[in-house]
């Protein structure tokens, strides 16, 4: 018996020795910022597969949908509905094809929305009720309200009903908190946690789907977790031993060389796959580098080609772990969100740390929270106040392969980081645009909103005006009494 245990755990050890080996090569291809072109492959043949996956489904809906139209007919019918059925559509009824994952016809890429980012109802453009974003009273959006046109003095009850659709809509589809929740795919990524029943609608898909949760459960999950464990200690004793170097400009250079390979080691934990554009706008030492927020890996997605200094909320567990061993060889700040007096401290040290030419950007996400990637909601005005150069940054992420949106709300940071690890990928492309400054008469709110413009414009992203907060709160009591007065003097007709 002894000698059988020996020799099964020689035989595992032999096993299990190309798997490390393969493991610790990944690393050091991710350490030296050197690809094989594998992910790329990868992300290519899932795309087939979704296709594939995608077809399966549509014919086969459409076989059980001609089949029930065939069994609902008369006779004379029966041929009439047939022909309806292979040109697309049943009688009046519209091709299921078409339906599937909502109007598949339309041919969305995911996270395009509809009618402006409203894939239920097509909202009025004289919405009336917008959040007060400059403390003076909401410009209207009033279609029948147009310059040179004169308004009678006098109550009319159809001065009610933009109010009263505003509301309906809302009830209906409200385009804030929908942008709280995953995000809604066009196509099923044969992922559990975005199913529609879809993986026994075939053998053919339950088999790929069965093959699928292998291959992410047994195979990528292990292998991730220990790829990502690794990094994380590289994090800790590598930033350990820069903080102790006494000369700064060797700290600075030793500094930037850990933190672009830490994060590109996290980074291949999950498989992902970064394009960057535009690389002659990267950001530069002593400015802002701003960007639309879906996910804290945000951070470790832009620091794999560029190091930063980060601000943000201070964290316990796994993210404490990360931001200790971060302030240790370089400057970042770290606030608690609920202290107002810390936020006098943020913006001081915001100051001293633009005015050092040697320090690194500053990596700042001003909507606050995490944003499921179809919209960019409201900047917070703080970091526009300080002065020096804004560096926008737009990312986008494709969830067909993993969505990256971390709801914070509904899941702590270790489920979400399950999540990531057994989805198929992440993919995201990252815009470097071209910097920008504060006009000599701009306010720092306009200054905010030309940037979230531009960011909104560039990733495809919906440019909301709401506050982003409203995800843990209720809107502010002063901002309805002003809208309050804003709908009476309306029906006063001043």
């Amino acid at each position: 018996m002894e000698v059988l245990a020996s020799v099964s755990s020689v035989l595992s050890m032999f096993a299990l020795t190309p798997v490390i080996s393969l493991m610790f090569f990944i690393i050091f291809l991710a350490s030296i910022g050197k690809s094989l072109g594998v992910r790329r492959m990868y992300v290519s043949l899932l795309v087939k597969i979704f296709e594939y996956g995608r077809q399966n489904i549509e014919s086969i809906r459409k076989q059980q949908f001609a089949n029930l139209d065939t069994s609902d007919t008369d006779d004379g019918s029966t041929q009439a509905g047939k022909e309806s059925a292979d040109a697309g559509t049943v009688g009046d009824k519209p091709d299921c094809a078409s339906k599937l994952n909502g109007n598949a016809n339309k041919h969305l890429s995911n996270g395009d929305l509809a009618n402006g980012g409203n894939s239920v109802i097509s909202r009025v453009e004289s919405l009336i009720l917008l959040p007060d974003v400059d403390g003076t009273r909401s410009k209207s959006r009033e279609s029948n309200h147009e310059e040179g046109q004169n308004d009678s003095l006098e109550f009319k009850l159809s001065n009610c009903l933009d109010y009263v659709k505003s509301g309906m809509e809302a009830i209906i589809e409200d385009e804030v908190t929908s942008r709280f929740e995953a995000e809604e795919l066009k196509n099923w990524n044969l992922l559990t946690r975005t199913n529609r029943h879809y993986e026994f609608i075939s053998l053919k898909l339950t088999i790929i789907w069965v093959f699928g949760f292998f291959i992410r459960y047994v195979i990528l999950m292990p292998s991730r977790v220990f790829i990502c464990f690794v990094g994380v200690v590289y994090c800790v004793i590598g930033f350990a031993i820069v903080g102790i170097i006494p000369q700064r400009k060797l700290r600075v250079r030793a500094n930037d060389y850990v933190f672009k390979r830490t994060f590109r080691i996290i980074c291949r934990s999950l498989s992902a796959v970064i394009r960057f554009h535009n690389a002659q706008f990267k950001p530069k030492n002593c400015g802002f580098c701003v960007a639309n927020h879906t996910t804290p890996i945000d951070i470790a997605i832009l620091s794999t080609d560029h190091s930063y200094s980060l601000i943000g909320q201070r964290h316990g567990g796994f993210l404490g772990v990360l931001q200790r061993a971060l302030a240790r060889a370089s400057p970042h700040i770290w606030f608690e969100r609920a202290e107002a007096k810390d936020r006098m401290a943020v913006a001081k040290r915001l100051k001293e740390h633009v005015s050092d030419p040697n320090n690194p950007p500053i990596l700042i996400f001003p909507e606050g929270t995490c944003i499921n990637n179809t919209s960019v909601m409201q900047f917070k005005k703080g970091s526009f106040e300080v002065g020096g150069v804004i560096y926008p940054v737009a990312i986008k992420y494709d969830a067909r392969f993993g969505d990256a949106f971390w709801n914070s709300s509904r899941y702590s940071m270790m489920q979400y980081l399950y999540m990531m690890m057994t989805s198929w990928a992440i993919v995201c492309d990252v815009w470097y645009l071209p910097p920008m400054t504060r006009g000599e008469n701009e306010s720092a709110i306009d200054f905010a909103n030309r940037v979230k413009g531009v960011i909104a414009k560039q990733g495809g992203l919906v440019d909301l005006v709401w506050d982003g907060q409203l995800k843990r709160m209720k809107p502010k009591k002063e901002w309805m009494e002003k809208q309050q007065e804003e709908f009476t003097k309306r029906l006063k007709g001043e």
